[in-house]
C-alpha cells in the first residue's frame, strides 16, 4: 500500500512538471502564383469577387474605374473604408467582378472581399479589420412576400362594410 502511494506521488510529482503549453500558430498569408489575395464578399443579393495586390491604390470594379461605377461620393466612401481603418490607404491595387443587388448592395459586397482579402495578404490588420466589423457578412436580406398580404407583412386595406 505504501509502495502504490510513493508511485502515485511521483505520478503527481512528474505530472506537475510537465506543463502542457499550447502554442498558437501564427496564421500564414494567403497568395496566388501572381501575388494576390482573393476573396469573395457578400451583401444582400449581391456577391462580389475581389482579387487585391500591391500597388498604387486602383481600384476596378466590373472593368470600370470606382468612380464611374460608383457614381455616389457615399459608395466610393464605403470602397475605402476598409484600406483607412487597416492604415494602407494607397497600397493596393483592387480588382473587382460584382453581380447581383443594386449599387448599394455591390458597394457592401466589394467592400466586404476587400475587407477578407486584405487579411488573408497580411494577416497583421485582421485585428482592425474585425473590431470594425468589416469581416462579418451583414446577413440582413429582403424578407419574402406572404400568401394573403400585400408585401412581406403588410395587409390590404380592411373594409368595415
Amino acid at each position: 500500500m505504501a509502495e502504490q502511494l510513493k508511485s502515485l506521488e511521483e505520478l503527481g510529482a512528474a505530472a506537475a512538471s510537465t506543463t502542457v503549453v499550447e502554442v498558437v500558430t501564427p496564421r500564414e498569408p494567403v497568395r496566388d502564383a501572381q501575388g494576390r489575395a482573393y476573396a469573395t464578399g457578400k451583401r444582400k443579393d449581391a456577391v462580389a469577387r475581389v482579387w487585391i495586390k500591391p500597388g498604387s491604390g486602383k481600384v476596378t470594379v466590373n472593368g470600370k474605374e470606382m468612380a464611374v461605377y460608383f457614381a455616389r461620393p457615399v459608395l466610393q466612401m464605403i470602397l475605402r473604408q476598409p484600406f483607412q481603418v487597416a492604415g494602407v490607404s494607397g497600397q493596393f491595387d483592387v480588382n473587382a467582378t460584382v453581380k447581383g443587388g443594386g449599387l448599394s448592395g455591390q458597394a457592401g459586397a466589394v467592400k466586404h472581399g476587400i475587407s477578407k482579402a486584405l487579411q488573408l495578404y497580411d494577416p497583421a490588420l485582421r485585428g482592425a479589420l474585425k473590431a470594425a466589423g468589416f469581416l462579418t457578412r451583414d446577413s440582413r436580406v429582403v424578407e419574402r412576400k406572404k400568401y394573403g398580404k400585400a408585401k412581406a407583412r403588410k395587409s390590404f386595406q380592411f373594409s368595415k362594410r
